[in-house]
């Protein structure tokens, strides 16, 4: 039974749908299908006494109920699957059995099969730090971090197609229209810098994973949660430039009066969160003008930190540039940031069908040096302790062959590698196991949506409350069914 309390804090739309019946119902679930709102109702996300309307400014934050010791994430998304036995988890029962066939369940583009040519691992693993992590020959610099990360081994989802495991991973749903991790995250607190987006994706320099902006989409909610596209680049942010011609009083000029005519449109339309979000992407545009150039200036950074982060190399500039400008980020308050390595298409990004070597060799060559020095970058500024460090991709590959020929591997979403560092989450620990063969997750299985809840938790967020009322339910990025996050890892 609802209590009085609750009562008086819910919205009139929310007491007409669970009141209302027959056709009345009907009209309204076609009213909110268009209207995604603040859930004033979930104790988590309600908003402190005298708060403004979430709607009407999008980023204020919402007050959480746990003691969170992140700040910030920073998702470093291997687009096209990483082989988890190939990287992070050390099979070497894998090694004699190259190139024979044998009975194994697989699932992955090619379908199901029941038996298939193994593809031992074509680099040698080696232990790490005090914990002994064994870790492939593709990761020294990561390896040299290990005693600060923590392996979760026994990953697994349900689609093995790149687009539908991209959306599971960014959004918990294999369908698209559900807001992101990075839109969940920034819509439970907000942003702490009203300068710069609460939420920033950086992209392969040779384009974007697959479906795009779904994957950084704020579905049903506001479109001030979405993720903006940076650039580590002297351009961070495209069509940011004032025009040629009109100062900055003349700008600001036009843009109080835009807001004034845009805030009398509002006012009878008080529910119109894509207005209200539109009326505060103005203000944001304008201030990125001027502070968006500042975080991406890396002037004032020492040599030997752009030595860390590989920018002083050719092959190690692009990717190390990005984690750099993450970690300034960081620093302005930024709440989540997604850095992509691989692009759309096969050669460019993990996705590792035909020559195993040739293709890991190549992207992890890219970001080994970058990713450890983002951890060790984190860690001697004291900003580890307060911001979450993912690793990973849409899903793995199975230790065998797809083709006749050949040494690359198919899809795998039944067993996978991802690992977690920062933002009290444990280090030097490893959580989960696949079988011998590295083909499917047997001991600790761990959903997405488990990860999605131990990010939400150490972020001060509940993840089984934090909610968004829309069609009809209260919308959760685990579910509405809900989701535990992975204790084993949490500090």
């Amino acid at each position: 039974m609802t209590s009085s309390n609750q009562f008086c804090r819910r919205t009139r739309r929310e007491f007409l749908w669970e009141s209302g019946a027959g056709f009345g119902g009907a009209a309204l679930a076609g009213m909110l299908a268009k209207d995604g709102y603040f859930n004033a109702a979930s104790a988590n996300t309600a908003a402190a006494p005298g708060a403004a309307n979430p709607l009407s400014n999008p980023m204020a934050p919402r007050k959480g109920t746990l003691p969170g010791k992140a700040k910030s994430v920073i998702f470093l998304f291997m687009y096209g699957g990483p082989s988890q036995v190939d990287t992070f988890d050390y099979k070497p029962k894998l090694y004699p059995l190259d190139g024979k066939t044998i009975e194994v369940k697989t699932f992955g583009r090619g379908g199901h099969r029941n038996q298939g040519r193994v593809v031992g691992p074509k680099w040698q693993f080696k232990p790490y730090g005090k914990c002994g992590k064994m870790v492939s020959d593709l990761f020294p610099h990561v390896g040299s971090c290990v005693d600060d990360i923590a392996f979760l081994h026994s990953m697994y989802a349900e689609s093995p197609i790149h687009g539908s495991a991209m959306l599971m991973m960014n959004s918990g749903r294999i369908l698209s229209g559900h807001p992101s991790m990075g839109s969940w995250v920034t819509y439970g607190l907000g942003s702490e810098n009203q300068n710069l987006p609460g939420y920033v994706v950086m992209l392969d320099k040779t384009g974007g994973p697959i479906s795009g902006p779904k994957n950084w989409s704020s579905g049903y909610m506001p479109a001030a949660y979405q993720g903006v596209v940076v650039s580590a680049n002297k351009t961070p942010i495209f069509n940011l430039e004032r025009p040629e011609g009109m100062s900055d009083a003349v700008q600001r000029r036009l843009l109080d009066r835009l807001k004034e005519k845009n805030e009398l449109h509002l006012q009878p339309r008080v529910d119109n969160s894509e207005l209200s979000a539109r009326i505060a992407s103005y203000e944001l545009a304008y201030k990125m003008q001027m502070h968006a150039p500042e975080a991406v200036d890396f002037s004032k950074e020492t040599q030997a930190t752009m030595d860390l982060y590989g920018i002083d190399g050719t092959r190690t500039e692009d990717f190390g540039r990005k984690c750099l400008l993450a970690r300034r980020l960081v620093e302005r308050g930024v709440r989540f940031i997604q850095i992509y390595s691989g692009g759309a298409h096969n050669d460019d990004n993990w996705d590792a069908h035909g020559d195993m070597e040739i293709n890991h060799n190549k992207h992890a060559g890219n970001t080994d040096k970058a990713i450890a020095g983002l951890l060790k970058d984190l860690k001697q500024r004291g900003l580890l302790d307060e911001t979450i460090v993912i690793w990973g991709g849409e899903f793995g590959r199975q230790p065998t062959a797809e083709y006749a020929k050949g040494t690359g591997r198919d899809h795998n979403a039944y067993g996978f590698t991802m690992w977690m560092a920062g933002g009290g989450i444990k280090g030097g620990v490893s959580v989960g196991e696949t079988d011998e063969l590295g083909s499917q997750a047997v001991v600790d299985r761990f959903h997405v949506k488990n990860l999605h809840a131990t990010v939400l938790q150490q972020m001060g967020l509940d993840p089984n409350h934090l909610s968004y009322f829309y069609n009809g339910l209260d919308q959760k990025l685990v579910g509405v069914e809900g989701a535990d996050p992975i204790t084993k890892i949490i500090a």
